[in-house]
């Protein structure tokens, strides 16, 4: 794999050349952005990595030319800039992903592999809406296996909207996509061309209008028949509802993992046999008590929780010093017999949402399962999470001696050995007393909770657990952010859209009040100061464009920025909100990326203003 690196600091680039070098990645270094530009065009890169400040063309405009020239690889930007609004705008100009310095050396290369592998997956695939097939490779556009005839620019735009269904595009941003920067024609020709390509669409048997004029802001691709990209959507009862989790990629690993039990529990079968027999050989024994402790931890975590009960019940037996007797042997059997048609049932799989946390944490798994361990590495990163996995006590050592991490999940029991998990939780809280540990362990009695207890560890998690209820153990024992990026108070008088707008922005490191019952406003807004508010403009009792005019009214709040949620688009409805003293609007369906974007945004310019008028006053009292 070829990688461009486009950095200035002489030292820097030479550890990532040495660093992605012996990870077997080819490496070209340009030392500023017109060379890195010049490169980019003239060699072929798997990935690129750029740093954002460098001499001649900074990072984020090398991103938009790229980008604007049609460059489809992979953009890594390295920057120390960590604020909310950096990222939005390093990501708006093109770039994939981002790592921020001083960055972790297998975290870096985790992102490298990541974009590399999403790469391979998206170079050729096809984008669609409905009957509608934009294929990247061949260069064609059909519909209804029908070719659509686009000029160039047609095609540029229709594939930005199809590669971008969640996003506004304004015509600035649009002419730096698709025209670039030497030869871009005025904003009114953006308006022409979308026009054109709507005509061409409709010509081409397309009944419904894909293209959404969305006013005072841009463009963007509207949702594909039977298809919703909203974030909150309505029954046909006109209630709202939070829209259904997609599950087919979760089920895919459930089904994997149901295949790979169907494996462990054929040895417990052989064990049976050999039970009912009486020729259990100490190896099988040994195999199959393996198998069976393994099963009882994981099996609960992929939607099996009847089959991790019985699979305990299995390694109880087997634990047994003494042959069974056959009354032991026939339970033994029906156990087996009872958990290969537990197996035959479908997984109950959970619809939760996994709540992200503000920021990554490294965690250190001490369990021989691997199953279960290869679920949680699944998940992790959803959850903020970055997992090192020790399938025993020795390499456990190895891996806290070499980077200490933020939290520990260990297993007390371990089959092959006879040292128990207890020894290393001693060792880690002797060595290490604020870093929590979470016991997670098929051992429930009173005295190994005391010992766990007295030895320091956070919390004792029974397996079998979900992922969901592991993940939330260990958040609950992380050290949070005392401090957030700003406060935003909404007001709603559905709790549903409270609860989807606030889990949109709790993970931006934004404290979110909530409030559903509007004449309670002014109360809530004296107590809790709030940075930034949104509001529903269509609430009973007191509504959102009331309520604009009582803040702006008001001198010590009138410069509040204020957000307004409305499904009515209209110019006329706009103005009226506009006129109340609203700054923004939000159209519903509400669409993630643009409430973060437009919230951060907002808050972002109101702080510049008041820096930029605190600075005025300073200037004018020395002045004086």
């Amino acid at each position: 794999m070829k990688i461009l690196l486009v950095e200035d600091d002489v030292l820097l680039s030479s550890a990532l050349f040495e660093l992605l070098s012996a990870n077997r990645y080819t490496i070209d270094i340009a030392s500023n952005g017109q060379a890195g530009l010049e490169l980019a065009i003239s060699a072929e890169y798997e990935l690129i990595l750029l740093d954002w400040l460098i001499p001649k063309l900074d990072g984020i405009s090398l991103c938009r030319q790229l980008r604007s020239q049609g460059y489809r690889k992979s953009i890594l930007l390295l920057t120390g800039k960590n604020s909310n609004a950096d990222i939005i705008a390093g990501l708006d100009a093109g770039a994939d992903d981002y790592v921020i310095k001083p960055f972790d050396p297998e975290a870096l290369l985790a992102r490298i592999r990541s974009l590399l592998r999403r790469n391979e997956a998206i170079s050729s695939s096809p984008l669609t809406w409905g009957n509608l097939y934009l294929d990247p490779s061949a260069g064609r556009v059909t519909f209804n296996e029908q070719e659509i005839s686009l000029t160039a620019t047609e095609y540029k735009l229709l594939e930005l909207f199809l590669q971008n269904p969640d996003r506004i595009f304004s015509r600035a941003v649009i002419l730096d996509r698709v025209w670039g920067f030497g030869d871009a024609p005025t904003e009114n020709a953006v308006t022409t061309h979308i026009k054109d390509l709507r005509k061409k669409l409709k010509t081409a048997g397309i009944a419904e209008e894909i293209l959404e004029t969305v006013y005072g802001m841009g463009y963007r691709i509207k949702p594909a028949p039977n298809r919703s990209i909203s974030v909150i959507e309505k029954n046909l009862d006109g209630k709202k509802k939070p829209v259904p989790k997609d599950m087919s990629s979760v089920n895919r690993v459930l089904e994997r993992f149901r295949n790979s039990f169907v494996g462990q529990v054929a040895i417990l079968d052989r064990a049976k046999t050999a039970l009912l027999a009486g020729n259990l050989n100490e190896e099988l024994h040994q195999q199959s008590l393996r198998e069976a402790h393994k099963l009882a931890g994981s099996m609960g975590s992929f939607g099996y929780p009847e089959g991790s009960r019985l699979a305990r019940k299995i390694e109880h037996l087997l634990l047994q010093d003494s042959s069974l007797s056959p009354a032991q042997i026939s339970d033994f059997s029906q156990l087996v017999t009872t958990l290969q048609q537990e197996l035959t049932k479908p997984a109950v799989t959970s619809t939760a949402q996994s709540v992200p946390m503000k920021q990554t944490y490294r965690l250190l798994v001490i369990d021989d399962d691997a199953t279960l361990t290869e679920k949680l590495q699944v998940e992790a990163e959803s959850w903020g999470i970055r997992m090192k996995v020790a399938p025993n006590l020795a390499t456990a050592r190895s891996l806290f001696s070499l980077k200490t991490p933020d939290a520990v999940l260990l297993d007390l029991s371990f089959p092959t050995t006879e040292e128990d998990g207890l020894i290393l939780l001693s060792e880690i809280v002797q060595r290490s007393p604020n870093i929590p540990v979470i016991v997670f362990t098929g051992r429930d009695t009173l005295a190994d909770r005391l010992a766990v207890s007295r030895l320091g560890a956070r919390q004792f998690l029974h397996k079998p657990a979900t992922t969901e209820e592991i993940f939330q153990a260990i958040a609950r024992v992380l050290p949070q952010p005392q401090t957030s990026e700003a406060k935003v108070l909404i007001v709603d008088d559905d709790p549903v859209m409270l609860a989807g707008l606030s889990a949109l922005l709790t993970p931006w490191g934004l404290e979110v009040i909530t409030l559903s019952q509007s004449q309670q406003f002014w109360k809530v807004l004296i107590a809790t100061s709030p940075d930034l508010v949104v509001l529903d403009l269509e609430m009973p009792i007191v509504t959102g464009l009331e309520l604009c005019q009582v803040v702006r009214q008001d001198a010590q709040w009138g410069d509040l920025p204020i957000l307004v949620v409305t499904a009515h688009t209209e110019a006329e409805f706009l103005q009226q909100a506009f006129a109340a003293g609203a700054d923004d609007f939000i159209s519903k369906p509400v669409l993630g990326p643009e409430l973060v974007t437009r919230v951060l945004s907002r808050i972002q310019r109101t702080r510049w203003r008041s820096q930029l008028g605190r600075s005025k006053m300073r200037s004018e009292i020395i002045s004086d």
